[in-house]
């Protein structure tokens, strides 16, 4: 992976955040963020089922030819950025290469592999895969995770991470590179036995192998790999760095179609903060993906952007200029005008099950925000024929929401913890194997 300019601006400024675990790399909660629903501005969400000429989707065939398409193209085209057809090209030539496979590993529990897929230029996606030992193809759950896979597992065997990585110290890590000591570091965040004990596999990749988290005008990662000649970045409705995760996602969704480990009809896709927002998009723009669970994904993700309560479409847009398209930053000032808001995101994933899941002390997350959102996306659900949301009011803390469109909050703060993990197993398997 080709590593940023230290002359850059912008890598001195991302220097100015590397003490900061990636989760929590914002450039500051401003003083005057609102933190009071009283002040919450008055608001009327954009109904998903009315198209822009007023015309109302009437009919789930409707709502596939017509009203999905068009709210996904303006998603698409005024929020995240469309991927360019020459990375969908590339994508469809590119092969996943396996170097490694072990079916003893973990004591002999799983049957572990790793892939690389190489993009060109020394931009290589490193895939991590458990499996359980079991005859059968087997359901799985993938995610990006933010240190690379060797923190997601004390496994001395899975690879070190070799893309750009920020500085740890209390790691021991400098000069933007990973080295063993920070082997396992992210462990209490993806529980894999007990994901595997429960019947499950589990997939992981390093979110900056396929964009390094920072911005330097896309002169790193998957973005370079794919503009047209003479362009030097991406155009301004072209995909910003959550479209580029979400792309990685897909690619290695590509893999899974064609292990027969894996069940490829029952793959779900986790994650949480930035990388909740990406896994809502991942579930958007691609269908494959069985089920969608977001974790305290906040703006841009889950939270509704009208409600403008912690994190605000300004503040995201100033601080990680990145993570959209340049068309986003022009609502600012104007977020009632988007023609949607975050439910229409969560609307694209209907009819397949989404759970929404947050944190009561992570209100620059905004929870009741991530509870309305997924309100917002009943209609949708209910026109396709489930059940929706079983909810009207926000439930009390650990309480699940048990229907297709489901929401959680847990005490605690912005983190993925065990409990975490059993609730999003309960649920796959409420949805996928009790029904």
């Amino acid at each position: 992976m080709r590593l940023p300019s230290k002359g850059s601006f912008s890598f001195l400024l991302t220097l100015g955040v590397v003490m900061l675990p990636p989760h929590l790399a914002v450039w500051g909660q401003p003083a005057d963020a609102n933190y009071d629903e009283s002040k919450v501005p008055a608001y009327t969400l954009p109904d998903p089922l009315v198209r822009l000429d007023g015309k109302r989707v009437a009919t789930a065939e409707e709502w596939k030819t017509e009203g999905r398409p068009e709210l996904y193209r303006l998603i698409e085209e005024r929020m995240f950025g469309r991927v360019p057809e020459r990375a969908e090209a590339a994508a469809r030539g590119a092969v996943w290469q396996e170097w490694d496979r072990d079916d003893q590993a973990l004591g002999g529990k799983a049957v572990r592999n790793q892939l690389v897929l190489p993009l060109g230029h020394g931009v290589e996606l490193d895939l991590l895969i458990y499996v359980p030992k079991r005859t059968g193809p087997v359901p799985l759950f993938v995610g990006l995770n933010f240190g690379g896979n060797h923190t997601v597992h004390a496994d001395p065997a899975i690879r070190v991470c070799r893309s750009w990585v920020r500085n740890d110290s209390a790691h021991g890590i400098t000069d933007n590179r990973a080295n063993g000591s920070s082997r396992g570091t992210a462990s209490s965040r993806w529980p894999i036995e007990a994901i595997l004990e429960r019947g499950y596999g589990v997939a992981t990749m390093y979110y900056g192998d396929i964009d390094p988290d920072f911005d330097d005008g896309f002169q790193n990662g998957v973005h370079g790999l794919y503009c047209e000649p003479g362009q030097t970045g991406p155009k301004a409705d072209e995909w910003g760095s959550i479209a580029a995760w979400a792309w990685g996602l897909s690619r290695a969704m590509d893999h899974f179609a064609t292990d027969a480990r894996i069940d490829a009809a029952h793959v779900a896709v986790m994650g949480h903060s930035r990388l909740g927002k990406t896994a809502l998009w991942a579930g958007a723009r691609d269908e494959r993906f069985a089920l969608v669970v977001s974790n305290n994904s906040g703006c841009g993700g889950a939270a509704l952007s009208r409600r403008e309560f912690g994190e605000t479409v300004r503040r995201i847009n100033t601080s990680f200029p990145h993570w959209f398209n340049d068309v986003f930053p022009t609502y600012n000032e104007r977020v009632a005008e988007l023609p949607f808001d975050q439910h229409s995101l969560i609307a694209l994933i209907a009819p397949r099950p989404v759970l929404v899941c947050s944190a009561d002390e992570d209100r620059w997350a905004d929870p009741r925000g991530e509870f309305l959102s997924a309100l917002g996306a009943d209609g949708v659900y209910r026109l396709l024929g489930t059940d929706g949301i079983a909810v009207k009011e926000m439930p009390a803390l650990k309480e699940v929401v048990r229907s297709r469109v489901s929401y959680h909050i847990r005490p605690g703060k912005h983190d993925v913890t065990p409990y975490d993990w059993q609730t999003y197993l309960d649920f796959a398997d409420a949805q996928w194997f009790r029904e």
